[in-house]
């Protein structure tokens, strides 16, 4: 929300300074992250609360999958710091970093599903490989709790393919929600899907939110969905966080680049 052309550029240390620590699920300071020549993220800085959706809107290659990646370590930032629930994770060994890295869940924009794998098998292999559990009563209970969390119990026997779009993306979530994530990140959760599932997708966003206070970062080109799930929008242009605040501030704002996303 820009009172001002010089307002339009985030003031970063200002967003710092409103959140204290405790309350801080994410923090980065002065990302950046370069291919060759071109800056692709020049200075990110900005918070989530705990229990909070962020909302990161920006034209086509503004860098919002870019960012996230950095943010789930699929990327190396080129400088900056990152800390995830109070740990500067370049200050890491690599035992704790693994163990950091747990806390995050990545919700892919192609769903990352083993098609060769049942709706169970795919939920069973995160629990054997990541947490390497062995109790086979104890992974059942955890794959009937995650396939209820998003409406799939019927279709455990289900391959992938057999799945329609929508119910891919909730196989999808419910594959991230096993772990028990304090940290969901969403890549684009309602591209290619009708507006009556996208719309059910970004209220069961919601629904994870209330149940689990998940922070949440959701990439997204579907203003329904910014709308349902934002507590808070950052838009990104030219590498810079340029513009700050909730839906309906960002709405009703002067400038016209900004609520060009809303018409």
């Amino acid at each position: 929300m820009e009172t001002s052309t010089a307002n339009k550029i985030l003031s970063n240390n200002n967003l710092i300074d409103n959140l204290q620590d405790n309350s801080t699920a994410l923090e980065l300071k002065h990302l950046k992250k370069s291919f060759a020549d071109n800056l692709v993220l020049n200075d990110i800085t900005f918070n989530i609360k705990k229990g909070e959706n962020l909302v990161i809107l920006g034209k086509s290659g503004s860098g919002k999958t870019l960012l996230i990646k950095c943010i789930a370590g699929l990327e190396d930032a080129d400088c900056g710091s990152l800390k995830i629930l109070g740990k500067n994770i370049y200050d890491l060994k690599e035992n704790e970093l693994i163990e950091i890295r747990k806390k995050i869940g990545f919700l892919f924009q192609s769903g990352a599903l083993y098609d060769s794998m049942t709706v169970e098998e795919n939920l069973e292999f995160p629990l054997r490989k990541t947490l390497r559990l062995k109790s086979i009563n104890e992974i059942k209970l955890l794959v009937d709790e995650a396939l209820q969390n998003v409406g799939l119990s019927e279709s455990i026997n289900k391959m992938p393919s057999e799945l329609s779009g929508g119910m891919r993306k909730r196989l999808s979530l419910a594959r991230t929600l096993i772990l028990k994530p304090e940290i969901l990140l969403y890549d684009e959760p309602t591209t290619g899907l009708d507006p009556i599932t996208s719309k059910e997708i970004s209220q069961l966003i919601m629904d994870v939110k209330k149940k689990y206070r998940t922070s949440s970062i959701i990439i997204t080109h579907d203003m329904e969905c910014a709308r349902i799930t934002a507590d808070r929008i950052i838009i990104l242009k030219d590498g810079l966080c340029y513009s700050e605040g909730t839906y309906l501030e960002l709405e009703k704002s002067e400038d016209k680049w900004v609520r060009s996303f809303f018409e």
